[in-house]
């Protein structure tokens, strides 16, 4: 039964209420500095550390609890006689609960203007340790890191007569060293990004040495295949809009490939503007969008997107920028798809879904951010780098044939380089009328690109007469270029840099079509 807990917290949100629901259970409580002023200014009965302790706070703060009379309370096991011997000999009374979180150190570093000064006066040092020693000795002490677990633990004290079960100590140690884990790792990314400079040096992107914490959501049944096994982990603060923010409305449980498709649809339909008459919807098949589409509202921008490749839209994951509607919904619910995702559903559609049990909806917050790094796991190493965020505009644009673009041809071509950013290299894109036409992806060459993307709008029965195409990087020969003109594209926008780019130029000015550079690559692997 708890006699006696300790709380020191920097976050403070819910410990007054806390500590007063202990205190009328008849727990002592010892606290430090703000902790202890905040309880004792609102009328809880509190004894300051240093009081408990005999010996005084010192060091502007950095030595309060690191003292034998709090240590040795956390950490004596109740089971062992000689532990409570020692604590008897020394008059040490057992400490039965350590509610602690930690010096805001992360958020400090976030700051701009901070300081290496500033970021080591927050490196908390006795925090860890006393979460460390309750959590080892969890057999016999509650520790509590986080203000979400106050009210659960309160709960099961009330209903257990002062005691929680072992299950829910083991928990709370096991989420006491993860934080922990993280914090340190957190440190040692920071530390680590400066350079010999450290009083005026800027941090690098690219710590010397990379923690990554994340927390697992769920085990999966298996992975990309079934012979492999596989578990989705998410960050333990995702980006605002991350796939990661999901609230599953219905539906089967996620697969490992259901979760990477959509994650690939809902990064791609994010990158198009909500303001106006602008829904977006994307319809993606093994990583690649096979159809995408604006228009004035779901519906719309989900018909237009269909077109493109409908076959390849069977048991697709289908992504809109935009509400996602009663009319949508029943237009979407005549064909066998994975997921659904948008930023919220209305009760209409959801009806309409709630036929097709199977059909995971998924609701995402929408939102602009993307993940600091991208990563991928090679054999014993990781490969880290920034997110491709470049959009390019107007302004970006190099206008390079003789022949200049019309406004629909500047758009189309802005929204043909807008989705091919999202498909597989070497990629080719025909657009027009704010749709996809024709997609070719993931070829070795770039000419199969192209003559892929040609045949699949061939397929769908759309006319390729007087649509722009976008391709990922250059056109290394004219023999793509030319590919894409004689299906009928009249405006052709790529990153240019080729060491034969004169002869491309030379080949659209003889065939007669639009060229733009935007001096930006978008190799997707």
């Amino acid at each position: 039964m708890i006699k006696q807990a300790l709380l020191s917290v920097s976050d403070k949100t819910g410990v007054l209420d806390f500590a007063r629901a202990l205190s009328a259970m008849g727990v002592n409580i010892l606290s430090t500095g703000g902790t202890a002023k905040l309880l004792a200014d609102n009328g809880v009965a509190v004894t300051e550390v240093a009081d408990y302790t005999g010996f005084p706070e010192m060091l502007d703060g950095r030595v309060k609890t690191l003292h034998p009379k709090v240590h040795g309370g956390i950490l004596a096991r109740r089971d062992f006689p000689e532990h409570v011997a020692a604590l008897a000999l020394h008059s040490i009374p057992s400490i039965d609960m350590v509610v602690v979180n930690l010096y805001p150190f992360q958020q400090t570093v976030a700051k701009q203007e901070c300081s290496l000064e500033d970021a080591i006066e927050n490196i908390d040092i006795g925090g860890p340790t006393m979460l460390r020693s309750a959590a080892k000795n969890h057999k016999d002490v509650i520790v509590i890191c986080d203000p979400l677990d106050y009210s659960a633990v309160l709960d099961e004290l009330k209903a257990g007569n002062g005691e929680v079960s072992y299950d829910t100590k083991f928990t709370l140690a096991k989420k006491v060293f993860a934080h922990t884990a993280q914090y340190d790792g957190a440190i040692t990314n920071y530390l680590t990004s400066l350079g010999a400079d450290k009083a005026h040096a800027t941090r690098s992107a690219y710590p010397q040495t990379l923690n990554i914490h994340a927390e697992k959501m769920q085990e999966m049944r298996y992975g990309e295949n079934p012979h492999q096994s596989a578990a989705f982990y998410r960050d333990l603060h995702p980006c605002d809009g991350a796939l990661a923010n999901y609230t599953q409305l219905q539906g089967k449980e996620l697969s490992y490939n259901n979760i990477g498709d959509a994650d690939a649809a809902w990064e791609c339909v994010k990158t198009f503007d909500t303001s106006g008459n602008s829904a977006a919807c994307v319809i993606l098949k093994h990583a690649n969008p096979c159809g995408v589409a604006v228009g004035a509202n779901a519906l719309e921008a989900y018909s237009k997107a269909l077109q493109t490749d409908p076959t390849s839209a069977f048991g697709g994951i289908i992504a809109f920028n935009c509400t996602c509607d009663g009319k949508a919904a029943e237009a979407i619910a005549r064909q066998f798809v994975e997921v659904v995702i948008a930023p919220s559903f209305t009760a209409e559609a959801k009806q309409f879904f709630a036929a097709k049990q199977n059909v995971r909806l998924l609701e995402i917050p929408l939102g602009k951010s993307l993940n600091p790094f991208e990563i991928k796991r090679v054999g014993g190493g990781l490969l880290v780098q920034s997110p491709d965020a470049k959009n390019v505009g107007i302004a970006d644009i190099k206008v390079v044939s003789t022949l200049q673009p019309t406004p629909q041809q500047m758009q189309d071509m802005l929204f043909a380089w807008r989705v091919a950013k999202f498909v597989k290299s070497n990629a080719i894109v025909f657009c027009a009328n704010g749709m996809t036409l024709g997609v070719g992806a993931g070829q070795m060459s770039r000419v199969d690109s192209a003559r892929i993307a040609s045949i699949k709008a061939q397929n769908a029965g759309l006319s390729l007469i007087g649509s722009a195409v976008a391709s990922d990087a250059f056109f290394p020969f004219r023999d793509g270029l030319d590919v894409v003109i004689d299906a009928g594209a009249t405006c052709v926008i790529q990153p240019g840099g080729s060491m034969r780019d004169q002869e491309v130029i030379d080949a659209a000015n003889e065939r007669g079509v639009v060229m733009l550079y935007t001096g930006i690559r978008h190799f997707r692997h």
